[in-house]
């Protein structure tokens, strides 16, 4: 082979990968080609390496863009919590749920405890877990939530956008019963929990015990229904009543002294 040929063939190599939308082939080729010639591999281990390397760019690409998509306030993961902080919460069961059987059951998890307990950081941490696997997950508040549907509801266009709520892999509402909701809005609020019930996952942070959700939702046999919708073959984890943040600050400040 003529070396003048060579920027020509690697030219035409790019043209090729761009048209076949393999860009980290493209741009990887004539690197680990020098590389196999110096470790005198094979035709068939250097395309091995290559295609590899293609496959394991477009799957962190899909998880990025699944964690883009999923509208984390901040991404958090359970690497990143400190079990240690919190002893009250069961850590093996947190871990055995971040492999995501529960998503395959379409059992919903929830997380029961006061401010600060590390229900939030956890919801997401499962939720980045689940875009790890190539989920579709959906994060939201219950506040955005109601008032998304609402608005939806002014422009006629509820079912379509009740429809979309339900198709996620797994859907994230945070802050459930935190505020008082008015009956029309909880109505909604249930029909996409009703959509999801034993085809999708539902997950939901709460400072709230479930005697009390009835203070939050008016009507008693919503409150009711959207409670066993819940509820039922759920993960219910409480996260205690002590402030995870306030000792995880405390002890950085101790150790800071």
């Amino acid at each position: 082979m003529s070396v003048a040929t060579v920027p020509v063939q690697q030219a035409t190599i790019r043209q090729y990968a761009k048209r076949l939308q393999l860009p980290t082939l493209g741009g990887q080729f004539a690197q680990v080609a020098e590389q196999a010639v110096k470790e005198k591999k094979s035709h068939l281990s250097y395309l091995e390496v290559l295609l590899e390397a293609e496959v394991e760019e477009r799957e962190r690409n899909t998880v990025a863009r699944r964690i883009r998509e999923a509208h984390f306030p901040k991404v958090k993961t359970l690497e990143e919590f400190a079990f240690a902080h919190a002893p009250c919460i069961p850590a093996a069961l947190v871990r055995n749920l971040a492999e995501g059987g529960y998503l395959s059951r379409s059992e919903p998890i929830i997380f029961l405890g006061e401010a600060g307990t590390g229900k939030t950081h956890l919801a997401i941490g499962l939720g980045v877990a689940a875009c790890r696997q190539r989920k579709r997950v959906r994060f939201t508040t219950a506040a955005q939530l109601v008032n998304e549907l609402i608005e939806a509801k002014n422009k006629s266009e509820l079912n379509r956008v009740t429809n979309r709520w339900t198709r996620y892999d797994l859907l994230v509402i945070d802050e459930m019963a935190y505020v008082a909701m008015p009956e029309a809005a909880a109505e909604m609020m249930f029909q996409i929990i009703a959509g999801r019930a034993e085809r999708a996952a539902v997950m939901v942070t709460t400072n709230l015990p479930f005697s009390e959700w009835t203070t939050m939702f008016p009507n008693a046999r919503l409150c009711k229904a959207m409670l066993d919708r819940l509820t039922d073959q759920a993960h219910i984890i409480e996260t205690g009543n002590e402030s995870y943040r306030f000792r995880r600050t405390l002890e950085k400040k101790g150790g800071s002294k």
